[in-house]
């Protein structure tokens, strides 16, 4: 059983590490950058980084795998003094993973609805739709919950191994 604790809290870790450096990149060069670019550019470049970003690398060993790695990692630590910084990790992630699904998402599928920028008539009202400034902000948040989980799962590895 502890070599199944151990490794769930690792891969919760490292996953979780994952998916915080994408949403912190988005956070501080990718929608900055795109920020500074035309309604074109914008709405093409985005499109293509959302379609890419859907991966086994991403989702499997990212987003998806944060969350199953965190859930097992809490489900066998129960009774261990790990388990307090793992709960609270989770429930971070549970938010982070709400904020994507609700908001993020639902932003990303809608710009890429939008078809091939080549042949849409308003790129500015397609841009305007997406709220650029609403997507950031719920990025931020969820870069901020994600990182903080990453540091409670490594606070919670060292604390097993004091515990050990």
């Amino acid at each position: 059983m502890d070599t199944l604790r151990i490794v769930s809290l690792m891969a919760a870790t490292m996953t979780m590490g994952l998916v915080a450096g994408a949403f912190a990149l988005y956070a501080h060069t990718v929608m900055p950058g795109l920020g500074k670019t035309d309604d074109r550019t914008f709405v093409g470049a985005f499109q293509a980084m959302d379609r890419a970003i859907i991966n086994p690398w991403f989702m499997g060993g990212g987003f998806l795998g944060a969350l199953i790695f965190t859930i097992l990692a809490a489900v066998t630590h129960i009774g261990r003094p790990e388990l307090p910084w793992i709960a609270v990790a989770l429930v971070l992630y549970i938010v982070t993973f709400v904020i994507t699904m609700a908001i993020n998402v639902p932003r990303n599928d809608a710009l890429k609805a939008a078809g091939d920028p080549d042949g849409i008539a308003d790129l500015a009202a397609v841009r305007a739709e997406f709220d650029e400034a609403r997507w950031v902000r719920w990025n931020r948040v969820r870069t901020l919950a994600s990182t903080t989980a990453f540091g409670l799962l490594a606070w919670a590895l060292t604390v097993h191994g004091m515990s050990s």
